[in-house]
């Protein structure tokens, strides 16, 4: 996932499910809200 004018580097873990505050986090370290996450899926 690229968002213009932003870079980040995240890891993702490798499994089926991601656990709800593992994404949460990965969202906040992405700069996006929950709402813009889930807008772009």
């Amino acid at each position: 996932m690229v968002k213009a004018g932003e870079m980040a580097t995240l890891s993702v873990p490798d499994h089926r499910e991601v656990a709800k505050g593992t994404l949460r986090s990965l969202i906040r370290a992405a700069n996006l809200t929950v709402e813009g996450f889930a807008a772009v899926l």
